[in-house]
């Protein structure tokens, strides 16, 4: 008869610490048997059958190592779930920091117009949508991504305010089109690290997570060189960052004409996140 912590110990065996097999045993529990925290405060019982799926399930994420999110098919980002599969990223925290200063700036700014290069699922996108009056338009050169971004900004009622269109980084950008804020969370891991990285990690869009070159700038090169071209006079860009960037991207973005560079931690003290903006 199959148990809550035998299917816990499928994963723990499996190199998944305790803490995070827990949560994941959570979360399928929640997807496939719609059992929450509250039912086990009730001592609901768990159908056997129910069971039998779970564990099923864990062998899967044990035997693969593929991401709990795809598994369930949803990624909770900032009290949302937002719908994954292997064409777009999976939320991160640190993503996070980078939509909350974003927001911030947005509404102190009273911005209107906001591009978001690199959308993937469109958590940015839609958080700034949802947050903000602003309308934002999310790019991406995947249209399986696109199509996932759009899925959850529709589940998200954000029609008209957040939209999505196929561009590599600015190539469709129209020539009249002017923005007040550009987003991005771009590919930063430099591909000379993909031998270090988790195995879970090769299950998500290579090219949305590495940049060829030694440092993983080269996107933030790319777009800040080309942002004075899209933005207004006066706005604003703000990056999420990879570990020790934050001093090549400050003169990426001196370089191309920013100024007011500012520099956010997260909570482990990680360079997470930079803005700046364009003189008036």
């Amino acid at each position: 008869m199959t148990t809550i912590h035998e299917i816990i110990k499928i994963l723990t065996d499996a190199g998944i610490e305790e803490n995070e097999a827990n949560v994941e045993v959570k979360l399928l529990l929640e997807h496939f048997a719609q059992y929450s925290a509250k039912d086990v405060i009730l001592g609901k019982k768990l159908e056997q059958e129910k069971l039998d799926i779970i564990k099923e399930k864990a062998l899967i994420r044990a035997k693969t190592r593929e991401p709990i999110q795809y598994i369930i098919g949803y990624a909770d980002f900032m009290g949302e779930k937002f719908i994954v599969n292997p064409s777009v990223l999976i939320p991160r925290d640190e993503t996070e920091i980078l939509v909350r200063k974003s927001i911030d700036i947005i509404n102190e700014n009273n911005l209107k117009f906001a591009l978001d290069v690199g959308t993937g699922s469109g958590c940015i996108a839609c958080m700034v949508a949802k947050y903000t009056d602003c309308q934002i338009i999310g790019l991406d050169v995947s249209l399986n991504a696109l199509n996932t971004a759009l899925d959850n900004a529709s589940k998200l009622n954000l029609y008209n305010k957040a939209i999505f269109r196929k561009s590599d980084i600015f190539s469709n950008v129209k020539q009249y089109e002017k923005f007040d804020i550009i987003i991005s969370n771009p590919p930063y891991i430099p591909l000379s690290q993909k031998d270090n990285l988790q195995k879970e990690v090769s299950y998500e869009p290579q090219s949305a997570l590495f940049s060829e070159d030694e440092n993983g700038v080269n996107y933030y090169m790319r777009i800040s060189s080309e942002a004075p071209r899209v933005l207004n006079r006066g706005g604003y860009i703000a990056f999420e960052l990879g570990i020790n960037q934050a001093g090549i991207v400050r003169r990426i973005l001196a370089d191309a004409g920013f100024v007011d560079i500012e520099i956010i931690k997260d909570l482990a003290g990680i360079e997470r996140v930079i803005c700046a903006h364009l003189p008036s």
